[in-house]
């Protein structure tokens, strides 16, 4: 096999994330993803709505999480945590929703605004499929050591 037959980290990240149960479970997608910054989508479904129909702020605010987390994943920056078994946690994530969602498609356009060494800032908008802003977030990251999520879990 050839250095060309062997997928980019770009295209193993990509189709993990089809795989993940939690993504599965809310038809969360990951449609793009660049060193920087991603695209995300999830689609209304009344098993996602809160009591009035309208998609679960819940879930809003898990695709500006996760399309976050994936607009950082490919920073050169991180690549020596990342292959060495280390990963990335949210240490604070905010949400401002701007517009009720009752169907169709909602957008998350991810990126990040500064690389620091110990944490890791990025911001994402929400649009609706008729390009109108639904919701706002930003979060901060910070990288964790193999060790450090070995030392994470339960015994």
């Amino acid at each position: 096999m050839t250095d060309q037959d062997e997928p980019t980290f770009r295209e193993i990240l990509l189709e993990k994330a089809g795989r993940f149960p939690f993504f599965k479970l809310i038809g969360l997608e990951i449609l793009d993803a660049a060193p920087g910054r991603s695209t995300s989508q999830v689609t209304w479904r009344p098993d996602l709505t809160q009591p009035a129909g309208l998609l679960h702020g819940g879930v809003i605010a898990t695709l500006i999480d996760t399309g976050i987390a994936y607009s950082m994943l490919l920073c050169d920056e991180l690549h020596e945590l990342l292959d060495g078994g280390g990963s990335l946690v949210s240490v604070d994530l905010r949400v401002k929703y701007l517009r009720p969602v009752s169907k169709g498609t909602v957008i998350c356009e991810s990126r990040v605004v500064r690389m620091g060494r110990r944490v890791i800032h990025a911001d994402a908008v929400v649009t609706d499929d008729q390009g109108k802003e639904v919701a706002r977030g930003d979060s901060i990251y910070t990288p964790v050591t193999p060790e450090q999520i070995r030392g994470a879990r339960a015994p």
